[in-house]
């Protein structure tokens, strides 16, 4: 099959477009963010740096941590950003980008978000870390592609619509897996959960201002949704897709968070800046072990 042009777009140079990258630019494990900024923060602990550009919202570093190679690229906000990446990321390491032809060999990514978060847990501290068991989608992105059932958790997605009295005018609420690859890694560093991630960051997570959320006491039942020993830990905007898309594609994905708000205890972190400082180092750490 050959890619055409209104579906596979490439810049003068080859390069996919919106997140401007080659295949050589692009390490076997791939730190993504949602700031722009965080990129410069997380490569600032690497020994070198080989390749960085930036395009948009789209900002990539490549270099070595402990020897290890890694790319670290910003997605901005939100699971339609992560629709871009994904997809582009796919794009640029396994599709010839002459011939528009799907390369022979496949390459299967590490994909790791780091992120920050808000805790549905009461025992989940303000600072601390979370890895995400499941993405469990609010958002409605991955129902757009006609194989999500493939890896979609159907008895979670059920039980919750369940719990929850889904309402019927929202996206179905699909649930992929981690890679336990990855998840394995860092378990006995983190709490760990099933991620909720919302198409929003106001009546999409349950906070209202001057608009009133469809969904009263979302983050109650949210809190109190139980499936085996299974619990939703954490809200958030980009999980749920990575995990989708990545799963689909091949790559292996996982999202650490930091914890900068409790919802239940109503608390918010006093030190922003040094919770992800050490969710940088704790991960960068992990990953670059052999």
């Amino acid at each position: 099959m050959t890619y055409p042009e209104t579906e596979l777009i490439l810049t003068p140079e080859n390069r996919v477009y919106h997140i401007n990258l080659l295949a050589e630019n692009i390490a076997d494990d791939v730190i993504v963010v949602g700031d722009q900024h965080r990129v410069a923060q997380i490569s600032s602990y690497f020994s070198e740096i080989d390749f960085k550009t930036e395009h948009r919202e789209f900002v990539t570093h490549t270099g070595r941590f402990n020897g290890k190679r890694f790319t670290v690229l910003s997605t901005g906000i939100g699971t339609d950003n992560i629709d871009i990446v994904l997809n582009e990321l796919d794009a640029a390491v396994n599709i010839n980008p002459q011939k528009r032809e799907l390369n022979a060999q496949l390459r299967s990514l590490n994909i790791i978000r780091l992120g920050t978060s808000g805790a549905l847990q009461a025992h989940i501290p303000v600072n601390g870390l979370v890895a995400s068991s499941h993405g469990l989608g609010l958002d409605g992105l991955l129902n757009y592609y006609s194989n999500w059932k493939d890896v979609n958790e159907t008895a979670i997605s059920e039980a919750f619509m369940a719990h929850t009295h889904w309402l019927p005018n929202l996206p179905y609420p699909y649930c992929v897996k981690a890679a336990d690859s990855l998840l394995s890694r860092f378990k006995s560093e983190t709490f760990v959960g099933i991620t909720a991630t919302a198409p929003g960051f106001y009546g999409p997570q349950g906070r209202e201002i001057r608009l009133r959320a469809a969904m009263q006491g979302l983050n109650e039942s949210l809190t109190a949704f139980q499936f085996n020993e299974h619990r939703i830990t954490n809200f958030e905007m980009e999980t749920s897709a990575l995990y989708g898309l990545g799963k689909l594609l091949g790559h292996q994905c996982l999202t650490v968070c930091v914890i900068i708000a409790n919802r239940v205890r109503k608390e918010f972190t006093n030190n922003y800046k040094q919770s992800v400082e050490v969710l940088i180092e704790k991960s960068l750490n992990i990953l670059s072990q052999q």
